[in-house]
C-alpha cells in the first residue's frame, strides 16, 4: 500500500504514514457522495445538520490543544499563531450554524403585466450537489471548516482533499464530525495522488469545486472542469500597501510587520509590497527593521516563537534565491536575507527593490517585505495596480479623502484604511479578482455558492 510521510517542516522529523487512496478506492466515495445526493429520503433537515454541527463545535471546544499542536506540527506555523487559528476554525462552525436558517429565497412580483396575472412566484435556494474541495497548506484547520462545513451546513455532500503536506487537521475534522453523529457518505476525506484528485476534478458527479492554491493549479483545474460545474478558486496576491506621510507610524508599522512575517509570509494576503511616501520612508524602515530583527524565529511548537519554518525546504531555497537577485538588481537589503538551518529565513526587508524584480513581480509567500519610497500618491496607486494580481489591499492615512481616493482606485476586492492586508473575520467576503481567483469565500458566502436558487410559479385562477 502506498502512503505519504507527513514531515516536519521545521526539522523534517517523521509525524505520521498516512495511506494513499487508490483509484478504485477514489471512485467509490466519489460513487457514494453522488448516491446520496440523488437520494432525497436520506437528505437532513436544517434542524439536523445545526444538531450535528452544534455537537461538532462542542468536541473542538474540549480538544483546542490537541488541534493546536497537530496544525503547527503539520504546517509549521507556530504555536501560538495556530491556537489563533483552532478558536477561529470553531468559530467557523458557529457560524455555519447561525446561517443555516438565513437561506432563504424571495417573493417574486406577478401581475404586473396582463400575461403574469393569477400567478404567484417565489425563489428558493436548494443544495448545489456534491462538492470536492481541494485545500491549501497554511491553514489546515481553518481552511478545512472553510471548505466543508459550509458545504454540509447547506445539505451537501463533500470529499475533502487536503493538502498532501498537511492532512492531518483535515481528517480530524471529519472524525470530530463523525463523533458528533454525521451519518455515513455525507463528509469524507480523500487522501490520493495529484492523477486521482485531478480525475475527482473532471468527473461530471461533481457539482461544486473549491480549490484553494497556486493560480497556476487553479486555471488549470477550472478549464478541465465537467459542463455545468461551479467553482470557487482562491489564489495569491501581492498585498500592496500605501503608506501616506500623515500616518500613524506607531500604530502602522507593528501591524505591518504582523501582516508581513506572520506563518513566515505563506499567506495569500501576506503585506508584500509597501509603498512609503519618501518623506517618512528612512523613519519607516528603520523601525520596521527594528521589530524584524527582533522575532524570534525557531520551532512553531515553542510558545515563544513568532515566526516558523516555510513548508518545504525548496521553499527556503527559492525565496532566498529571489532576495539575492533583488539585491543584484538594485535592492538595498535592510534586514535579513540569509536562511536558518535550511528550513527557515529571516524576516527579511528590502527598499526599492527594482520593478522588474522577481520580489515585485511575483507572490514571494515567504517572510520578505519589499518598501518602496515614492513622492505623490498616484505613484503609488498605479505601480500598486500595474500587477495582474487582485485581492486584499491597504492604505495608512490620516486624511479621509486620501483613504477615499485609494479605496476608489486600488484593483482590489478588499481596501483597508489604517490596517495590515492579512486582516480576516470569518463572516466577510473573501476572495481574489482577476488571476487571485473567483467566487466568494467566507462562510456565509460559501454557502451562498454551494447553493442554487430554483423559482417555483403558482397558477390559481383565484390569485
Amino acid at each position: 500500500m502506498s502512503t505519504i510521510s507527513v514531515k516536519s517542516p521545521f526539522d523534517g522529523s517523521l509525524i505520521k504514514e498516512i495511506p494513499l487512496l487508490d483509484s478504485n478506492q477514489v471512485e467509490e466515495k466519489i460513487a457514494k457522495a453522488y448516491a446520496l445526493f440523488q437520494d432525497k429520503a436520506r437528505c437532513l433537515k436544517p434542524f439536523e445538520r445545526i444538531a450535528i454541527l452544534e455537537k461538532t463545535k462542542a468536541i473542538m471546544q474540549t480538544r483546542v490543544e490537541e488541534l493546536t499542536k497537530i496544525a503547527a506540527a503539520e504546517g509549521g506555523k507556530p504555536y501560538q499563531d495556530s491556537k489563533v487559528e483552532v478558536l477561529r476554525a470553531i468559530n467557523g462552525v458557529q457560524l455555519a450554524i447561525e446561517h443555516i436558517g438565513q437561506m432563504k429565497g424571495e417573493q417574486i412580483t406577478m401581475g404586473t403585466t396582463a400575461a403574469s396575472v393569477n400567478r404567484w412566484g417565489f425563489t428558493m435556494r436548494e443544495p448545489i450537489g456534491v462538492v470536492l474541495s481541494i485545500s491549501a497548506f497554511n491553514h489546515p484547520l481553518n481552511l478545512a471548516v472553510h471548505q466543508v462545513v459550509p458545504a454540509f451546513a447547506v445539505g451537501c455532500p463533500v470529499l475533502i482533499k487536503p493538502a498532501t503536506s498537511t492532512p492531518m487537521s483535515a481528517i480530524e475534522l471529519v472524525k470530530m464530525m463523525e463523533e458528533a453523529g454525521l451519518p455515513e457518505d455525507w463528509v469524507d476525506f480523500v487522501i490520493c495522488d495529484r492523477t486521482n484528485a485531478g480525475n475527482l476534478v473532471e468527473d461530471k458527479r461533481v457539482n461544486y469545486l473549491s480549490f484553494i492554491g497556486s493560480a497556476e493549479v487553479g486555471w488549470n483545474l477550472r478549464s478541465k472542469l465537467a459542463p455545468g460545474t461551479r467553482c470557487a478558486l482562491e489564489h495569491g496576491g501581492s498585498a500592496p500597501v500605501i503608506v501616506e506621510a500623515d500616518a500613524n507610524l506607531e500604530e502602522a508599522i507593528p501591524a505591518l510587520a504582523k501582516g508581513g512575517f506572520y506563518h513566515a509570509g505563506q499567506v495569500c494576503v501576506s503585506v508584500q509590497r509597501v509603498f512609503v511616501q519618501e518623506g517618512i520612508v528612512d523613519r519607516f524602515c528603520e523601525q520596521l527593521v527594528s521589530i524584524a530583527k527582533n522575532l524570534k524565529v525557531g520551532d512553531p511548537l515553542d510558545p515563544e516563537t513568532e515566526v516558523g519554518p516555510l513548508i518545504e525546504t525548496y521553499e527556503v531555497e527559492r525565496v532566498d534565491t529571489w532576495v539575492k537577485e533583488a539585491i543584484s538588481d538594485g535592492a538595498q537589503l535592510l534586514c535579513g536575507g540569509k536562511k536558518i538551518l535550511d528550513t527557515c529565513y529571516e524576516p527579511t526587508v528590502l527598499l526599492n527593490p527594482c520593478q522588474n524584480s522577481k520580489v515585485s513581480q511575483h507572490e514571494i509567500f515567504g517572510p520578505v517585505i519589499c518598501v518602496y519610497a515614492y513622492r505623490e500618491m498616484q505613484e503609488a496607486i498605479d505601480l500598486s495596480n500595474s500587477l495582474p494580481l487582485a485581492f486584499q489591499s491597504a492604505v495608512f492615512t490620516s486624511n479621509i479623502d486620501k483613504a477615499l481616493n485609494a479605496v476608489n482606485q486600488f484593483n482590489a476586492s478588499t481596501v483597508m484604511v489604517n490596517d495590515h492586508t492579512a486582516f480576516r473575520v470569518d463572516w466577510m467576503p473573501f476572495g481574489g479578482r482577476d488571476e487571485s481567483g473567483i467566487g466568494v469565500g467566507g462562510i456565509p458566502y460559501s454557502m451562498h455558492e454551494m447553493t442554487c436558487e430554483k423559482l417555483m410559479v403558482i397558477k390559481s385562477s383565484k390569485l
